[in-house]
């Protein structure tokens, strides 16, 4: 028991001596970080008062340097102003020497302005004086005029203005002459470049369209099926059509025959199509038909646009799209329609362009000009007067609804397209080709030209070129002089248009011709 009491004592003496140590070493750790903080701190206010010395003593040399250069700039600007003073007092004297010397060169002038004055006093003076002699010289003339020549000063006067007013009026006469024949001379030649351009630019095609369509058949034993029992089968279809269907000997084939193309092209397509089913009876007939004139419905209207976008015409009402294109189905003396207005639309439109006119009222008015045609064999009435109502009726311009009016002359042209459409229209249908003449009747046309010409007294012998378009007259020069000449062209172009009948316009040209030949031996 005592010994356990011995430990326990020794034990808490070790601790209480470990918490001394403990206590004695804080004690002396405080005390170290206190005496180094010190040290620390003495040495930082040290380095700090060495900066601010430091710095004062830079701003003090700073400051010393800036006062130095601002100095030396203020001695700068001083010499600077001091220089440019000197100039302005050279300038002012160059300035005030100049000064002196205009007005020395004033005084000077004004000394010679005054001497001139006194000298142009003094010629005036002398001019008024010579002035009155003359003016009585002229009185003594005028007065020994008047003796002479028993005439007063006004009546000699008037004679005299009477003589110039007529030389002036026969002068302006023939210059007025001049510049007419000129102008007509270069607006002949203006007008055949611009048509012979138009024409150069459009290419058409030949025609040859008829009234009747051939329907081709496999064998002639469909004619049989065509006819049907007791004729049933051609009455239904020439019924339902309005086409006359000719069955005659022409081997494997049979004709459409009808002054209506728009019937004649259902009939043509439904009749091909009962061929190629070869089903055929009162009802496919029927059938065949209404899907036929369905289908060229369709077709009129596709072809009536593709017309317009041809041409280049745009927002076209769609009653008029169809007008057109039922124009592919009417022709005129052979010449398709459409095409024949495609076409005229087209050399319109050129023309225009040439002369800087509205390009597109010339190739829209071209174009619907023989609108009436569509529906003419349906409403009575001309063409032209259809067409005008058409055009008013889906509201087409003045502008175009006049050229269509003007387009074969029943009314003036008021407008430049108006004109180029009847041009147009007329260079269209009477170019080589474009209507369908036989050649008989090409020939007699040609000789009554020629003999109309040789009927003239004085004529040697004529001659028709360029298909009828211009005839050419060799004269006898004995009996024809020149002035002759130029009224048998009047006399002949006169009796042509009285007794022919001919498209367009026919040149007449007279040719006097007189050859001098010697042999040289």
């Amino acid at each position: 028991m005592e010994e356990i009491n011995i430990e326990n004592i020794t034990l808490l003496q070790l601790l209480i001596a470990i918490v001394m140590i403990l206590a004695i070493g804080f004690g002396v750790g405080y005390y170290l970080r206190k005496i180094i903080s010190e040290s620390r701190l003495r040495v930082a206010e040290e380095e700090a008062n060495r900066i601010i010395e430091e710095s004062s003593k830079e701003v003090e040399a700073k400051k010393k340097e800036i006062l130095l250069e601002a100095k030396e700039e203020i001695h700068r600007n001083r010499q600077e102003v001091e220089k440019d003073l000197r100039e302005r007092r050279k300038e002012m004297d160059r300035f005030e020497h100049r000064l002196l010397q205009k007005e020395e060169a004033l005084d000077r002038k004004s000394d010679n302005n005054e001497q001139k004055e006194r000298l142009l006093i003094e010629k005036e003076k002398e001019m008024d004086k010579t002035q009155q002699d003359l003016q009585l010289v002229l009185s003594q003339q005028l007065k020994e005029l008047e003796r002479l020549s028993e005439l007063t000063k006004e009546e000699a006067k008037d004679i005299l203005l009477s003589n110039v007013e007529k030389q002036i009026r026969q002068e302006t006469a023939v210059m007025i002459k001049t510049l007419e024949a000129e102008a007509k001379e270069e607006a002949d030649k203006k007008a055949k470049n611009i048509v012979s351009i138009a024409i150069q630019k459009c290419a058409a095609d030949v025609v040859s369209e008829t009234t009747v369509s051939v329907v081709p058949l496999p064998n002639d034993e469909m004619k049989g099926r065509i006819i049907g029992r007791e004729g049933r089968n051609i009455r239904t279809f020439e019924s339902l059509t309005g086409v006359d269907l000719i069955i005659d000997d022409t081997p494997e084939a049979v004709i459409l025959s009808s002054f209506d193309p728009i019937r004649r092209e259902i009939a043509r397509v439904a009749l091909g199509n009962l061929v190629s089913d070869g089903r055929i009876h009162p009802a496919r007939i029927e059938e065949m038909v209404d899907k036929a004139q369905k289908n060229l419905e369709t077709e009129i209207r596709e072809v009536g646009e593709e017309a317009a976008f041809e041409v280049g015409i745009h927002g076209l009402h769609p009653e008029i799209i169809k007008l057109l294109g039922r124009l592919k189905y009417r022709t005129s003396y052979g010449q398709n329609v459409l095409k024949h207005s495609i076409e005229v639309a087209h050399l319109a439109g050129i023309m225009a362009a040439e002369l800087d006119v509205d390009i597109l009222i010339a190739k829209r008015a071209g174009l619907l000009h023989d609108l009436g045609k569509a529906v003419d064999h349906e409403i009575i009435g001309p063409h032209v007067e259809i067409g005008v109502d058409l055009a008013k009726k889906y509201r087409e311009s003045k502008d175009v609804v006049h050229a269509i009016a003007a387009h074969h002359g029943d009314i003036d042209p008021l407008t430049i397209e108006a004109i180029l459409v009847q041009v147009a229209d007329a260079v269209s249908a009477s170019r080589l080709g474009a209507r369908r003449e036989t050649l008989e009747t090409y020939i007699k046309r040609l000789e009554k030209l020629e003999t109309l010409a040789d009927s003239f007294e004085g004529v040697e012998k004529s001659f028709a070129i360029q298909a009828g378009r211009e005839v050419r007259i060799m004269v006898k020069p004995e009996k024809i002089d020149d002035l002759m000449s130029i009224n048998l062209a009047r006399d002949i172009a006169r009796k042509v248009e009285q007794n022919l009948d001919y498209p367009g316009q026919i040149k007449v040209v007279v040719i006097r011709e007189i050859r001098s030949i010697e042999y040289a031996k």
